[in-house]
């Protein structure tokens, strides 16, 4: 059984082993920039503005909003491709085997954002950053594990896969339900008509894809006009996306994510990694560190996670409400359980979101960020190197 519902995994750990390692250079390239005599031509460059369009028709927006905004909701775009996928025919597809990540991933969401409170509670411009921490970096997690090796039986990466998925389907919602900005009633509009035809194309099983792309940029023109974060279109167009299992011979859905994973692990991310993770290091000690924002994110992250993770999936084996993953024992889940913590990517995109009136605090969500997944990543790495040891 494990064989068969891990092999639409393997070529997907090979990519992430990979991109994980561009995401890392990527970010290390950033510090290194942003705190060297190119740092005024980094932030500047981040700041310029791009007119993309045709004569009154477009945008102009500056880099950054069009790394966050526009290549993000392809991003989030593939995410939700997954997510359909493993839903329909997936791990998640069988409620026994994904119990337990969902279970260990609303724990995940839940504890780490406690923790956040906890240490931020009474400052209500802070307190806005709650949800930082709950996310977990797909590509960063499961690079660390895939340099394990046979190491870590595969049930472990379908364990951790999955876990991440749900956590990106959380981080969806909580940017949809409480990261958007005031609603235009004439987009959202707009935005329903657009699905309404992308629901149409999917019913009668259209099979080319710019249908489907045509709607959904109009859909990301209107979602972004609407108060609504631009990258829920990426997310409205793919659930829209036909994959039944009827059609073993063609699925439109397995076919673009495909076709999009390397562009999405090679390119947007590494870039949205270069373009966030910059941050002046200048004048930091100890107590900057300690602060509200950097130690609530520090504390959800490693301690949080792990602890959110472990215990919720401790809780669901020993009530029988999940198993335990195949040729696994508690130290390897508490090892991927740390792993969770390493939080980078989406972390990073939703410390933009909840700070975005209040930028200030922006250098203490990516150096929070920063130390809270690289002590998860080590830490992570350790114990299940040494749980694993043969």
């Amino acid at each position: 059984m494990i064989n068969y519902i891990s092999k639409p995994f393997k070529w997907f750990f090979k990519l992430e082993a990979a991109s994980g390692l561009i995401l890392l250079i990527a970010a290390i390239l950033a510090l290194i920039i942003s705190n060297s005599n190119f740092s005024d031509i980094y932030f500047d460059t981040l700041e310029k503005y791009l007119f993309i369009g045709i004569n009154e028709f477009g945008l102009k927006l500056s880099v950054h909003h069009w790394i966050n905004d526009a290549l993000m909701a392809i991003f989030f775009f593939f995410v939700t491709l997954e997510i359909k996928r493993e839903f329909i025919q997936g791990e998640l597809s069988n409620i026994k085997q994904a119990l337990l990540p969902i279970i260990a991933a609303v724990g995940g969401m839940v504890v780490p954002a406690l923790f956040y409170v906890f240490i931020n509670w009474g400052n209500t411009e802070t307190l806005n950053g709650w949800a930082i921490p709950s996310a977990t970096d797909i590509a960063f997690s499961l690079g660390i594990l895939s340099l394990l090796g046979s190491r870590v039986p595969i049930s472990l990466k379908v364990f951790l896969t999955a876990l991440a998925i749900i956590d990106d389907l959380g981080a969806i919602l909580i940017i949809a339900f409480f990261y958007s900005g005031d609603l235009s009633v004439p987009y959202l509009s707009l935005i329903l008509l657009s699905y309404i035809l992308l629901l149409i194309l999917n019913r009668f099983s259209i099979r080319l894809f710019i249908p489907y792309l045509v709607v959904g940029m109009f859909m990301w023109f209107f979602t972004y006009k609407s108060g609504i974060h631009a990258t829920i279109a990426g997310v409205l167009l793919a659930s829209t996306i036909p994959h039944r299992l009827k059609e073993r011979d063609f699925s439109l859905l397995i076919k673009i994510e495909h076709a999009i994973s390397p562009y999405v692990a090679f390119m947007i991310m590494p870039l949205f990694a270069f373009a966030n993770a910059g941050v002046t290091l200048e004048g930091l000690t100890l107590s900057s560190l300690m602060s509200p924002v950097p130690l609530g994110i520090v504390c959800g992250l490693f301690f949080g996670k792990q602890i959110g993770v472990l215990l919720f999936s401790y809780l669901s084996v020993k009530l029988k409400f999940a198993d335990m993953p195949n040729n696994s024992n508690w130290m390897s889940v508490y090892g991927v359980s740390i792993l969770t913590g390493i939080g980078f990517t989406m972390s990073l995109f939703v410390g933009n979101l909840a700070f975005v009136d209040n930028i200030q605090y922006i250098d203490g969500v990516k150096i929070g960020v920063l130390v809270g997944s690289l002590l998860s990543t080590v830490f992570g790495y350790l114990i299940l190197f040494l749980s694993a040891k043969k």
